[in-house]
């Protein structure tokens, strides 16, 4: 999936602020805890799996990213 100009250039002006940040790796946290539950289960069907799994995926790309953003504005 590609992203058009219009939409690269907004993802690159928004800014949020450490509270925001955090809160959001809170929700994320969550949601990545239960989604893990869902995979130690193992009542999944496939396209639930791999839907699940992908989803486990992009849960921890996203907290790896707000933890560095964090981690990179802490100075």
């Amino acid at each position: 999936m590609g992203m058009i100009a219009g939409e690269m250039e907004l993802l690159t002006l928004v800014t949020y602020t450490k509270q925001e940040l955090e809160e959001a790796k809170i929700s994320l946290a969550s949601t990545l805890r239960k989604c893990e539950k869902m995979q130690e289960g193992g009542k999944l069907q496939s396209s639930q799996k791999t839907l699940n799994d992908k989803r486990v995926k992009a849960l921890r790309l996203a907290l790896e990213l707000i933890n560095k953003e964090i981690d990179e504005n802490a100075d």
